[in-house]
């Protein structure tokens, strides 16, 4: 049986106003600043349409997005929604393997969250605390609504990934509330083919690694040194898992959240504004990838989302992964460490960062991986 990872009390108290959508958390006119993007995908996509320009495009841009009314979805069963000048955004990563994503393994009928990410940003739009869930965790999955209309009842010790196959986002959604206590404003999600698009259009990704990686799996083989990753490698390397650390989804964690960092930094020197057709690339590639909720399913709601976070760099985030130990029953399993997950929880709730003390004794904090990739 999993360890209980939710230590929110029943009424999680105070939080942050949903985004309208008419985008009122809009703070200055656009620029052509960076924005803060959550994940390696959601970056770039936002990113461009946070720049002004796209003029006659937007009705096609806008019937690229896909939206999910999760409100319609979940009802009123949530935390409470309190308006602190706070925001929280769930980041999905989809491992589907239909249609293009077939090359990367088969085809089952299924599709799970092969990547999740809390991303919290403070009151002023500043700074944000990032907080990765690992897929293998076992944790209490809620009753949800199936893809075809039924309820799946609550089940003890599921994966976290688990909510995706049987309820899509809204599950997800609704298991990672019943978990934190936090209410998600919005939720991002890309699949496998539009980020690896993505990093080409951008013209590929800058980093330094300090030790050869070599994953059969991934399909990726780097020696140590300074590399220009294009799409697939870039690919290859947020689903590399055996190639470094223990080859559990704690290493590749950490990787993600390195290139998350690298490419952050790499965007601001890309003048994809000087360059019409990059832009359209971008901005073409980038819809199309993307599923929202539905406040935030049209080109001038991502726009003014994005305007709102423009400010926050590589530097103005903090990357922590739910503090986590092996399952003694299964060690490809990992249990939340509940005193640790909560006061992770209830900083987020109050707008505080998240506390040094929060991963002491986690398994993914002991990880080495992160450091083979800077």
């Amino acid at each position: 049986m999993a360890e209980d990872s939710s230590n929110a009390p029943v009424n999680p108290g105070r939080r942050r106003a949903h985004a309208s959508a008419s985008g009122r958390r809009r703070k200055r006119p656009s620029t052509r600043r960076r924005a803060l993007l959550y994940t390696v995908w959601t970056l770039a996509a936002v990113l461009v349409l946070g720049g002004a320009g796209l003029g006659y495009l937007y009705y096609k841009l806008n019937g690229n997005l896909t939206g999910v009314d999760i409100n319609a979805a979940l009802g009123a069963d949530r935390p409470k929604n309190v308006d602190n000048g706070s925001m929280d955004i769930l980041v999905l990563g989809s491992d589907s393997r239909a249609g293009k994503n077939a090359e990367y393994g088969k085809d089952e009928g299924t599709s799970r969250s092969d990547t999740a990410m809390i991303v919290h940003v403070f009151k002023g739009h500043r700074k944000a605390d990032v907080v990765s869930i690992p897929r293998d965790t076992l944790i209490e999955r809620p009753s949800c609504a199936t893809k075809d209309g039924q309820r799946t009842p609550a089940v003890q010790g599921a994966m976290f990934n688990s909510a995706y196959e049987v309820g899509g986002p809204a599950c997800t959604i609704k298991t990672v509330e019943a978990m934190t206590g936090i209410r998600m404003d919005h939720f991002l999600e890309v699949d496998f083919s539009g980020f690896k698009q993505l990093i080409n259009d951008l013209g590929g990704v800058d980093i330094t690694t300090t030790a050869p990686i070599h994953d059969t799996k991934s399909h990726l083989d780097l020696e140590p040194g300074r590399h220009t990753l294009d799409g697939e490698q870039s690919l290859g390397l947020v689903r590399t898992r055996h190639g470094v650390g223990d080859g559990s989804d704690l290493g590749r964690i950490k990787l993600q959240q390195a290139f998350v960092k690298a490419l952050l930094d790499q965007v601001k020197h890309v003048d994809i504004f000087g360059n019409p057709k990059k832009l359209y690339d971008l901005a073409d590639t980038s819809t199309k990838a993307l599923t929202t909720d539905s406040e935030l399913a049209s080109v001038s709601k991502l726009k003014g989302f994005a305007e709102s976070l423009r400010g926050i760099g590589s530097g103005d985030m903090k990357m922590t992964t739910l503090p986590v130990r092996y399952d003694p029953q299964n060690p490809a399993r990992v249990l939340p460490m509940a005193k640790q997950a909560g006061l992770i929880w209830d900083a987020l709730r109050h707008d505080r960062p998240v506390p040094a003390s929060a991963t002491k004794g986690s398994a993914g904090d002991a990880t080495s991986a992160g450091k083979v990739v800077r």
